[in-house]
């Protein structure tokens, strides 16, 4: 019997064969020409090194004093840069003055620290908060807050700025504006724009004998200064 003769009488399974020899061919075919995965691709958010839960973290400056300390229920470091993510943090900026001028304090809805411990930004509401006091020439200080939605510190420095809007209460004086810079250590506080600046009213000098009697306060806008 011829090879011909073979074939034409086994034509179904020889046609079998020859799509499916076709089809492998074509299958190596489009796997030699397509683009290799790459093997070490990062897929998802950055991996924890490890988490803590209710901690409390201080951080010291190079002069071996206190730069800030911290309290949350949750911090995450990450391998990648070592820096911390933190869930609703409490914290304390120490003042530079101890003892003369009393350290300031508050909260927030997220908290980043940078590896170095030199940079603190904090996200959500952030509330900050200093306990009145009074100065080496007697004069009071009033009870000092802060409000705005997110803040970034240089607690080394004590420096902190918003671009946001913040609205800070000193006593009966109020501030608020849109961007807001301020020296801790100075008790200096710059409003950036839309600043509306309230004062408390001031008794007039009345002669010996006579009451005084009250003013109604009265407002500043635009950008300024304050102490």
């Amino acid at each position: 019997m011829s090879v011909i003769s073979y074939l034409r009488e086994r034509r179904l399974t020889v046609a079998i064969v020859v799509v499916g020899l076709a089809a492998a061919a074509g299958q190596g075919l489009m796997w030699w020409l397509s683009p290799q995965a790459a093997t070490h691709d990062f897929v998802g958010p950055p991996r924890s090194g490890y988490i803590l839960h209710n901690f409390t973290m201080w951080s010291y400056g190079v002069d071996g004093l206190p730069s800030f300390s911290m309290t949350s229920p949750q911090l995450d470091r990450r391998d990648d840069d070592d820096t911390l993510y933190i869930i609703k943090p409490n914290f304390v900026i120490p003042s530079k003055q101890p003892g003369v001028i009393p350290d300031w304090d508050g909260n927030s809805l997220y908290g980043w620290v940078d590896k170095s411990g030199t940079l603190i930004k904090l996200q959500g509401p952030v509330y900050m908060h200093r306990p009145a006091y009074t100065t080496d020439k007697g004069v009071l200080t009033p009870v000092t807050t802060l409000n705005t939605s997110e803040a970034t510190l240089w607690p080394k420095e004590n420096r902190m700025e918003t671009a946001e809007p913040a609205h800070v209460v000193q006593g009966e004086r109020t501030m608020t504006g849109i961007g807001m810079r301020a020296n801790l250590n100075e008790n200096h506080l710059e409003l950036l724009d839309a600043s509306h600046i309230t004062f408390p009213p001031r008794a007039p000098k009345q002669p010996a004998g006579q009451p005084a009697s009250a003013r109604p306060g009265h407002a500043a806008t635009g950008a300024g200064q304050a102490r």
